[in-house]
Order: C-alpha cells, then structure tokens, then sequence
C-alpha cells in the first residue's frame, strides 16, 4: 500500500463554480496509484467541493441561483466581520461539503460520465484557494 499528498491553489474570480476536474486528475496520474481512494479537501471555510454535472452550463447558474436563495446576503447576520457576505458563505459552505472522497480504478477517478469536480467559491471578491489532495491504493 503507497500513498501521497499534494495540493492545488486555484484562484477564483469571485462568486461562482471553479472546475478542478483536470488539475486533480493530472495531480492523480502523475502519483502512479492504480487502485485506491482519493480525497479531495478545501482547506477554507467560505468556499465548497461539489461533484456536479460538467456539461450544461445551466446546472452551475442554477446552483448559484439557488444558494444565493437559500443563504442571502444580507446585514442581518450576527457574524459580519468581513462584510454581508462572510456569513452567507459560511452558510453555504455547511451545507455543502469541504471533503470529496473519490474513488480510483486503473489509475483515474471513477466519475461517471458527467460529473466534474468543482471548487464552489462563495465570497464576492477573488480569492486563491487551496485544495489538499491524498491518495492511498497500491
């Protein structure tokens, strides 16, 4: 059994869906594991991983659409030490996920057809994100 780690900054523009699909997947090959399991860690509390559809881009705006809904910006938030957006992006980040375990066959993620891995960044100004990365397998 072998494992490593590694990282990946990704910088984003400001609110919005980041694909990390390719940067995890070039990072995995190059650690030589066939078969084992992958995480996937955002090491922030105001930005998110999701497995999501990679093909329409409808899907991302209306996921977007959906969290800005369900956790608006607003100043009526205890917690506002960095603006009316720090907390909604908290909010966002807890009811996502900051810890993707993927499965690996043959040396690649096993996602199904359309799935893409992306960075989810909920602050309203760009940011560089850092994304820890381990695998395990033999």
């Amino acid at each position: 059994m072998r494992q490593s780690h590694g990282a990946l900054s990704i910088a984003t523009r400001g609110p919005g869906l980041v694909e990390i699909t390719r940067g995890v997947a070039d990072w995995l090959a190059a650690q030589r594991i066939a078969d084992g399991l992958l995480t996937v860690f955002c090491r922030h509390t105001s930005a998110s991983l999701l497995i999501n559809e990679n093909a329409a881009p409808a899907v991302q705006r209306d996921i977007q659409r959906y969290f800005a809904q369900a956790a608006p910006e607003s100043t009526g938030y205890e917690h506002d030490d960095e603006g009316p957006d720090d907390m909604p992006a908290h909010l966002r980040t807890a009811l996502t996920q900051v810890s993707l375990s993927i499965p690996v066959a043959d040396g690649a993620m096993v996602l199904g057809t359309w799935q893409g891995i992306f960075l989810f960044e909920h602050r309203a100004r760009p940011h560089s994100r850092h994304i820890a990365l381990h695998v395990i397998g033999e």
